[in-house]
């Protein structure tokens, strides 16, 4: 995250990467908070005010529609959210169009693992990083990097699949 940039924090919650997204990003970049929750992002707006952030958008999503400007991220940040998407595809085809043509997509969500994932995970996230991974390129996005450094969740950048 750079100075500048456009952003999307989707499944904000209550804001609390928003908030460091929208110093990172600066009062020349732009923060989007994506949640289907109004009483969520009307916290996130209080929260940002606070602070003195005048660069956090508020963004009403939906479950099958993101609801963010099409072509205009650099990034969009997914965390800890991305297994309550009911309707992947369909939403991921959303995050695509929103991307800039080198924006990229970091999906940070819990490893889904028999055996190793506590039951809470495994009765809670609908399936693992593979589907997951499936869904995004079905949505034509692709697997850039996978990153292994947390003992029980993954990380992953996607982009635009250039073909």
């Amino acid at each position: 995250i750079e100075p500048g940039m456009q952003v999307a924090d989707v499944g904000a919650g209550t804001g609390f990467f928003t908030l460091m997204l929208a110093k990172a990003v600066g009062a020349d970049g732009l923060v989007y908070a994506v949640d289907i929750s109004p009483e969520f992002l009307t916290t996130i707006q209080q929260r940002a005010q606070e602070r003195g952030l005048s660069n956090v958008v508020t963004v009403l999503g939906h479950q099958k529609n993101a609801n963010l400007p099409k072509g205009q991220l650099d990034r969009i940040y997914i965390g800890d959210t991305y297994h309550h998407f009911e309707y992947p595809i369909t939403y991921n085809k959303t995050l695509a169009n929103a991307l800039r043509p080198d924006g990229q997509v970091i999906v940070v969500d819990f490893k889904r693992i028999p055996g190793f994932s506590s039951p809470w995970v495994l009765r809670h996230v609908r399936a693992g990083k593979e589907v997951f991974i499936s869904e995004m390129q079905q949505a034509g996005l692709v697997l850039l990097q996978e990153l292994d450094f947390m003992q029980t969740q993954y990380f992953l950048r996607l982009g635009l699949n250039p073909g």
